[in-house]
């Protein structure tokens, strides 16, 4: 709820140049704040780019849309025109990134689209996710990224000459007692950067694991490099979607719920509202936030971007809020009453992982088997 108005005020504050990317854009009170804000810049003079994803807004409001390129905001789809029958692996690359970059001077990066977090259909609101406005020597290494996507949209749409290749990561920088690092993934060079990420300070860990993820299907190296921790005498905790939105992925992450428990890793499901959040924290020291949950959407296909902390003070603070969510709105799974679920409920949940094992080989690549 604080996203929004911290948003739109640094808009409104720019001078140069505003680079906003969403998977979803909604015509909402969320949507029409954040319109009225970019236009404003757009009108006085600064240059206001705007990428959504094809498939994540494919429902959005034309007339929001002309409304912007009235004003002067430009406005692009990314991978437009996905028809929902075509069985192409192209239809699942979608850019799932949330990112705001304004005059390189600071930047908002996390899991949160533009849209109205009290208007939650089905779900009590509002939504439980992140993002973090950043500031400093990490927004010069986040800007890059940025404007290179858009570039190449552009080229891709309108046949121009596309932008040459650079390698744009992973960039760690330091202020203070801080380091950070924005983390991307992509189809090109960046296809594992995310998870190796998150591997690496999996494999670290020495006292605690705190993952929360609105969609969890890792794959077997995750999978195993948690099961390790625990072994270690690591406190593993997973804070997962309790909510049903996606029926597939829903029972088929469930169905890995077995083997956690098993290995001693603690599984909370969140039920006080829909949760979007993908961050976790690891030794009160090494946090992550952004838009790329654990599975193999987002592992294997999407365009996505997270920012690494490496700091006490912004790692406890998370940490915090983390717990809080456990202890006043999530239920814990527990091992003695998982294995007396009704048969149905484990045939639906083995039904599930299996056709999601099979989406995943036939729509993925290169490491889909990782997720088998």
């Amino acid at each position: 709820m604080e996203y929004f108005p911290a948003l739109a005020a640094e808009f409104d504050a720019a001078q140069r140049e505003i680079h906003l990317e969403t998977y979803i854009y909604e015509d909402d009170v969320a949507g029409r704040t954040i319109a009225a804000a970019l236009a404003r810049a757009a009108q006085r003079g600064v240059a206001t780019y705007v990428l959504v994803d094809g498939f994540g807004s494919k429902d959005l409001n034309p007339e929001l849309i002309e409304g912007l390129r009235a004003a002067g905001v430009r406005f692009l789809v990314y991978r437009p025109n996905i028809s929902p029958w075509t069985f192409r692996r192209s239809r699942l690359r979608r850019m799932h990134r949330k990112v705001a970059v304004i005059d390189a001077r600071v930047a908002f990066v996390g899991g949160i689209n533009i849209i109205d977090d009290m208007d939650t259909p089905k779900h009590t609101p509002p939504r439980f996710d992140y993002a973090v406005r950043i500031d400093g020597p990490l927004v010069a290494r986040i800007h890059p990224p940025v404007k290179w996507l858009w570039a190449l949209v552009t080229a891709t749409q309108f046949k121009s000459a596309r932008p040459r290749f650079r390698d744009l990561g992973p960039f760690t920088v330091a202020r203070g007692g801080q380091r950070a690092a924005f983390v991307i993934r992509d189809n090109f060079a960046h296809r594992r950067e995310i998870e190796q990420t998150y591997l690496a300070a999996i494999k670290g860990a020495r006292s605690e694991i705190l993952i929360a993820c609105a969609y969890f299907f890792p794959g077997l190296s995750f999978r195993r490099a948690l099961m390790e921790a625990a072994a270690r005498g690591v406190r593993v905790v997973l804070l997962l979607q309790g909510r049903v939105e996606y029926v597939l992925l829903h029972y088929a992450s469930r169905a890995l719920y077995g083997a956690f428990l098993d290995a001693g890793i603690e599984i909370h499901e969140y039920h006080r509202s829909f949760m979007h959040a993908k961050v976790a924290v690891i030794d009160r020291h090494w946090s992550t936030v952004g838009s790329s949950n654990i599975d193999p959407f987002s592992l294997l296909l999407a365009r996505e971007a997270n920012v690494v902390i490496e700091d006490n003070g912004f790692a406890g603070q998370l940490r915090d809020s983390l717990l809080e969510a456990i202890t006043g709105g999530a239920v814990q799974v527990r091992r003695e009453s998982w294995g007396t679920q009704p048969l149905g409920v484990r045939v639906v949940t083995w039904l599930s992982y299996g056709i999601a094992r099979l989406l995943t080989g036939l729509f993925a690549y290169g490491r889909a088997r990782e997720f088998t």
